[in-house]
């Protein structure tokens, strides 16, 4: 079971790019993940409460997981999300965020002493190179400055967050760890909603059901996957399965949207997936 992680981790966290745009045409970004990470705090708090773990932490633990937790659901999701919002094309938005394995392996060797091996590098490398030909790289001069600074803070944002919760993994337990990150998260967007804009969010049915999804498939279930990935395997080598997000997002837009899907777009996933190969093989 454990072997099929990542491919369960890419497929639910590529269906995250399908139901974001619904959930911004109907809310204020920042709103938006405050209320979904409230509900993710509570369902990973009554979780752990189930399972009969101690949410009563040291302080440190308590700082560091939600430090973390604001890395990555704060600094990260609302880059993305506030980058679309406001005219980001979503294929470069999520091209810039696939830089994210390269600039992990660069890190993971002076701050996490990971050996990062040649047969890595490689794969890295094709993995980016299929990653591009899918999304495409004519960005176009229509790219606003607000937006491409957004989604550089969201790539550096889950660059540390991935390092950063690697030194972390053995703390505490996955579903307290997942409590504190979430609380974490979710006062951060309650701080930007606080001090610099004003909140609204239409409870359409088309937001509900986006909603529900990257609470319960993405939220609960693929990052569970990708912390439990991180804690078992290098950072360097759990990244590298990031390549394959935009790559599925274009098969399911294609699948579930009627988007176009070019025999580019093919090459590319191919291209892509031997990447990934080489980069996690044993």
């Amino acid at each position: 079971m454990v072997r099929i992680f990542p491919l369960i981790f890419v497929l639910l966290w590529s269906s995250a790019f399908i139901t974001t745009k619904p959930i911004i045409d109907n809310s204020d970004p920042f709103a938006a993940l405050a209320f979904r990470f409230f509900f993710v705090a509570v369902g990973f708090l009554l979780f752990s409460i189930y399972l009969k773990q101690s949410i009563l932490i040291k302080k440190r633990y308590l700082i560091e997981s939600m430090f973390s937790g604001i890395l990555f659901h704060g600094l990260y999701l609302g880059g993305v999300f506030y980058s679309i919002s406001i005219g980001m094309p979503t294929s470069l938005a999520a091209l810039i965020v696939t830089l994210q394995p390269i600039l992990t392996n660069i890190l993971s060797g002076p701050l996490l002493n990971e050996k990062v091996t040649l047969q890595q590098w490689v794969g890295v490398l094709l993995g980016f190179v299929g990653a591009s030909l899918v999304l495409g790289i004519d960005v176009g001069s229509g790219i606003p400055l607000l937006g491409l600074i957004a989604t550089l803070i969201a790539l550096l944002s889950i660059t540390f967050s991935t390092i950063w919760q690697k030194k972390l993994s053995n703390n505490l337990p996955l579903s307290v760890s997942n409590f504190y990150q979430a609380l974490g998260g979710c006062l951060f967007h309650i701080l930007i909603i606080i001090f610099f804009i004003e909140p609204y969010i239409y409870f359409t049915k088309t937001f509900i059901i986006a909603m529900s999804h990257q609470i319960f498939l993405v939220s609960f279930g693929a990052f569970t996957i990708l912390m439990f990935l991180i804690k078992k395997n290098s950072a360097s080598k759990t990244v590298s399965v990031f390549f394959l997000i935009p790559a599925t997002s274009a098969i399911m837009a294609w699948l579930f949207l009627n988007e176009t899907l070019t025999n580019i777009d093919v090459v590319g996933f191919l291209i892509a997936s031997v990447g990934v190969y080489i980069a996690t093989r044993n």
